[in-house]
């Protein structure tokens, strides 16, 4: 039987600053229909690995190699700020401002439009398309926020803290969503410090002391 696509490989991975390693040794290996979640508490270099996983960080040492990013397919799910819960946008618009492979414009095309309602209404809040973004509750603007990270049709989906900002239900709703994207198919890696946000995965990865230790 063939092993499904690798999406992210990391190979030995040193990672850091002005030649001050932060985290050494990493190997991880991600492939098509995965759900890993990787648990860092605070200062773990979680924010190291993640600008490394979307490119912005060049390794010390090692390789990262990530196909979804090369092609343009890597979905990026933010931790959410009270800058971007105040954007002065109504919920469609937000969406739209998915496609990264356009620049800042005003005229999208009747086929984005109809991805991004179609995303809308996979995430339950096709009803709120006209509204303004900053209006919606904190668990409804996290909906519009994946469903703006999947509109590209990502290989990969990368969530950063994805329950970081929101109350304990709207966290829980959020979560059986991710179950669910996963479940249609949706390779998803989530960042967390919360090890029981982790238990939804179905892998889960831990930094400690610089290293990843594999939890499951």
């Amino acid at each position: 039987m063939n092993e499904s696509p690798i999406v992210l490989a990391c190979e030995d991975v040193t990672l850091g600053y002005e030649h001050k390693p932060l985290l050494e040794h990493l190997t991880l290996t991600v492939r098509a229909g995965d759900y890993l979640c990787i648990v860092g508490e605070n200062g773990s270099g979680k924010s190291t690995l993640l600008r490394s996983l979307l490119g912005l960080l060049s390794p010390l040492a090692g390789k990262i190699d990530c196909p979804a990013q090369r092609e343009g397919r890597l979905g990026y799910l933010p931790q959410q700020t009270p800058t971007q819960r105040d954007f002065p946008a109504t919920v469609t618009e937000v969406v739209l401002s998915g496609f990264s492979n356009r620049r800042a414009r005003f005229f999208y095309t009747a086929e984005e439009r109809s991805t991004a309602l179609m995303n809308l209404g996979k995430l339950g809040v096709l009803e709120l398309k006209d509204k303004c973004y900053r209006e919606l509750s904190g668990g409804q603007q996290q909906r519009v926020a994946i469903a703006r990270a999947l509109v590209g049709n990502p290989a990969l989906l990368l969530a950063d803290e994805p329950t970081g900002a929101l109350d304990q239900a709207s966290g829980k709703e959020v979560l059986r969503l991710f179950h669910r994207l996963h479940e249609m198919g949706n390779t998803i890696v989530m960042i967390t410090h919360d090890l029981s946000v982790a238990q939804n995965a179905g892998r889960i990865v831990e930094i400690v002391d610089g290293r990843l230790q594999s939890l499951s």
